[in-house]
Protein backbone atom coordinates (compact mmCIF):
# COMPACT_ATOMS: atom_id res chain seq x y z
CA UNK A 1 0.00 0.00 0.00
CA UNK A 2 1.63 3.23 -0.81
CA UNK A 3 1.01 6.99 -0.47
CA UNK A 4 -0.92 7.11 -4.01
CA UNK A 5 -3.83 5.14 -2.64
CA UNK A 6 -4.37 7.43 0.60
CA UNK A 7 -3.73 10.64 -1.64
CA UNK A 8 -7.03 9.35 -3.86
CA UNK A 9 -9.21 8.45 -1.09
CA UNK A 10 -8.53 12.33 0.15
CA UNK A 11 -9.37 13.24 -3.63
CA UNK A 12 -12.07 10.97 -3.86
CA UNK A 13 -13.54 12.74 -0.46
CA UNK A 14 -12.84 16.46 -1.78
CA UNK A 15 -14.72 15.63 -4.93
CA UNK A 16 -17.78 14.32 -3.02
CA UNK A 17 -17.90 17.80 -0.73
CA UNK A 18 -17.25 19.57 -3.88
CA UNK A 19 -20.69 20.60 -4.64
CA UNK A 20 -21.83 21.01 -0.55
CA UNK A 21 -24.74 23.44 0.03
CA UNK A 22 -26.59 24.25 2.81
CA UNK A 23 -30.06 25.61 2.63
CA UNK A 24 -30.83 29.08 2.52
CA UNK A 25 -33.60 30.56 4.52
CA UNK A 26 -35.83 30.26 1.92
CA UNK A 27 -35.12 27.16 1.46
CA UNK A 28 -35.65 25.90 5.04
CA UNK A 29 -38.97 24.32 5.78
CA UNK A 30 -41.39 26.80 6.08
CA UNK A 31 -44.17 24.68 8.62
CA UNK A 32 -43.80 23.83 12.24
CA UNK A 33 -41.87 20.15 13.01
CA UNK A 34 -40.88 18.48 16.27
CA UNK A 35 -37.85 18.02 17.65
CA UNK A 36 -37.40 14.26 16.48
CA UNK A 37 -37.60 16.19 12.46
CA UNK A 38 -35.31 19.32 13.29
CA UNK A 39 -32.39 17.23 14.57
CA UNK A 40 -32.89 14.41 11.93
CA UNK A 41 -32.84 18.01 8.93
CA UNK A 42 -29.66 19.43 11.00
CA UNK A 43 -27.82 16.15 10.41
CA UNK A 44 -28.81 15.66 7.01
CA UNK A 45 -27.31 19.01 6.03
CA UNK A 46 -24.43 18.81 7.99
CA UNK A 47 -23.80 14.76 7.55
CA UNK A 48 -22.01 15.48 3.68
CA UNK A 49 -19.05 17.32 5.65
CA UNK A 50 -18.70 15.22 9.19
CA UNK A 51 -16.94 12.02 9.73
CA UNK A 52 -19.13 9.23 11.32
CA UNK A 53 -18.00 8.64 14.59
CA UNK A 54 -19.41 12.65 15.14
CA UNK A 55 -23.08 11.22 14.18
CA UNK A 56 -25.31 12.36 16.32
CA UNK A 57 -24.61 16.23 15.56
CA UNK A 58 -27.30 17.12 18.12
CA UNK A 59 -29.07 15.65 20.44
CA UNK A 60 -32.56 16.61 22.19
CA UNK A 61 -30.70 17.63 25.59
CA UNK A 62 -28.32 19.58 23.34
CA UNK A 63 -31.29 21.48 21.65
CA UNK A 64 -32.77 21.92 25.25
CA UNK A 65 -30.11 23.15 26.89
CA UNK A 66 -29.81 25.54 23.85
CA UNK A 67 -33.27 27.18 24.77
CA UNK A 68 -32.11 27.03 29.01
CA UNK A 69 -29.21 29.21 27.59
CA UNK A 70 -30.96 31.31 25.42
CA UNK A 71 -28.94 30.51 22.07
CA UNK A 72 -32.47 29.51 20.38
CA UNK A 73 -36.09 30.54 21.38
CA UNK A 74 -38.38 27.97 23.12
CA UNK A 75 -40.53 25.77 20.84
CA UNK A 76 -44.33 26.75 20.25
CA UNK A 77 -46.20 24.08 21.97
CA UNK A 78 -43.58 21.84 21.20
CA UNK A 79 -43.14 22.64 17.46
CA UNK A 80 -39.89 24.33 16.01
CA UNK A 81 -39.64 26.40 12.74
CA UNK A 82 -37.16 27.41 10.56
CA UNK A 83 -35.96 30.07 12.65
CA UNK A 84 -34.75 27.24 15.20
CA UNK A 85 -33.48 25.03 12.57
CA UNK A 86 -31.41 27.86 11.25
CA UNK A 87 -30.78 28.50 14.43
CA UNK A 88 -29.75 24.76 15.14
CA UNK A 89 -27.31 24.35 11.92
CA UNK A 90 -25.21 27.40 12.31
CA UNK A 91 -24.94 26.33 16.31
CA UNK A 92 -23.64 22.62 15.25
CA UNK A 93 -21.72 24.20 12.94
CA UNK A 94 -19.93 26.77 15.04
CA UNK A 95 -19.64 24.77 18.30
CA UNK A 96 -17.05 22.62 16.25
CA UNK A 97 -14.46 25.03 16.35
CA UNK A 98 -16.32 27.66 19.14
CA UNK A 99 -17.40 27.55 22.89
CA UNK A 100 -21.65 28.15 23.67
CA UNK A 101 -20.82 31.50 25.07
CA UNK A 102 -18.41 32.73 21.68
CA UNK A 103 -21.16 31.15 19.63
CA UNK A 104 -24.13 33.08 21.47
CA UNK A 105 -22.44 36.48 21.76
CA UNK A 106 -21.75 35.88 17.68
CA UNK A 107 -25.57 35.55 17.38
CA UNK A 108 -26.74 38.06 18.81
CA UNK A 109 -24.24 40.67 17.57
CA UNK A 110 -25.22 39.19 13.68
CA UNK A 111 -28.63 39.22 14.59
CA UNK A 112 -28.44 42.58 15.47
CA UNK A 113 -26.38 44.15 13.03
CA UNK A 114 -28.06 42.15 9.66
CA UNK A 115 -31.27 40.44 11.09
CA UNK A 116 -31.77 36.76 11.05
CA UNK A 117 -32.75 36.02 7.87
CA UNK A 118 -29.59 37.85 6.31
CA UNK A 119 -27.24 36.37 9.33
CA UNK A 120 -27.64 33.00 8.66
CA UNK A 121 -27.40 33.15 4.61
CA UNK A 122 -24.45 35.08 5.34
CA UNK A 123 -23.13 31.87 7.09
CA UNK A 124 -24.20 29.42 4.67
CA UNK A 125 -22.22 31.36 2.05
CA UNK A 126 -19.35 31.75 4.06
CA UNK A 127 -19.44 27.79 5.31
CA UNK A 128 -19.82 26.74 1.58
CA UNK A 129 -17.14 28.87 0.52
CA UNK A 130 -14.77 27.53 2.97
CA UNK A 131 -15.85 23.65 2.27
CA UNK A 132 -15.66 24.35 -1.48
CA UNK A 133 -11.46 25.16 -0.55
CA UNK A 134 -11.23 22.49 1.59
CA UNK A 135 -13.03 20.21 -1.13
CA UNK A 136 -10.24 21.78 -3.85
CA UNK A 137 -7.46 21.24 -0.85
CA UNK A 138 -8.33 17.39 -0.87
CA UNK A 139 -8.62 17.04 -4.24
CA UNK A 140 -4.64 18.14 -4.68
CA UNK A 141 -5.95 21.26 -6.27
CA UNK A 142 -4.26 24.98 -5.50
CA UNK A 143 -6.40 27.20 -3.82
CA UNK A 144 -6.53 30.67 -2.26
CA UNK A 145 -8.34 32.23 0.57
CA UNK A 146 -10.61 35.34 0.60
CA UNK A 147 -7.66 38.04 0.73
CA UNK A 148 -10.35 41.32 0.11
CA UNK A 149 -11.05 43.21 3.22
CA UNK A 150 -14.22 42.10 5.13
CA UNK A 151 -16.06 44.66 7.57
CA UNK A 152 -15.72 44.07 10.85
CA UNK A 153 -19.30 42.84 11.60
CA UNK A 154 -18.64 39.70 9.30
CA UNK A 155 -15.02 38.94 10.29
CA UNK A 156 -15.88 36.49 13.05
CA UNK A 157 -18.48 34.54 10.69
CA UNK A 158 -16.02 34.27 7.87
CA UNK A 159 -12.96 32.85 10.41
CA UNK A 160 -15.59 30.30 12.22
CA UNK A 161 -16.67 29.13 8.67
CA UNK A 162 -12.71 28.51 7.14
CA UNK A 163 -11.60 27.25 10.84
CA UNK A 164 -14.51 24.90 11.23
CA UNK A 165 -13.56 23.80 7.22
CA UNK A 166 -10.04 23.16 8.02
CA UNK A 167 -10.51 21.76 11.25
CA UNK A 168 -12.90 18.54 8.95
CA UNK A 169 -10.01 18.75 6.60
CA UNK A 170 -7.94 18.07 9.16
CA UNK A 171 -9.54 15.28 10.63
CA UNK A 172 -9.96 13.39 7.30
CA UNK A 173 -6.25 13.49 6.14
CA UNK A 174 -5.44 12.15 9.85
CA UNK A 175 -8.28 9.44 9.09
CA UNK A 176 -6.17 8.58 6.15
CA UNK A 177 -2.88 9.21 7.72
CA UNK A 178 -4.76 6.33 9.98
CA UNK A 179 -5.76 3.90 7.15
CA UNK A 180 -2.53 4.27 5.48
CA UNK A 181 -0.31 3.27 8.64
CA UNK A 182 -3.04 0.10 9.28
CA UNK A 183 -2.67 -1.11 5.93
CA UNK A 184 0.91 -0.88 6.25
CA UNK A 185 1.36 -3.19 9.23
CA UNK A 186 -1.07 -5.46 7.76
CA UNK A 187 1.88 -6.05 4.78
CA UNK A 188 4.42 -6.46 7.11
Amino acid sequence: MNAIFQNEALKKWGEEIKEFHLPRWDQLPDLELYMDQVIQLVDQYLSPVTTGDKHPLLTKSMVNNYVKLGLIPPPIKKRYTRTHVAFLLAITALKQVLTIPEIKEAIVFQGRTDGIREAYDFFCREQESAIHLIARQAQGKGVSYPTEPIPFAYLAARTATIAFANKILAEKVISCEIDYLRKGENND
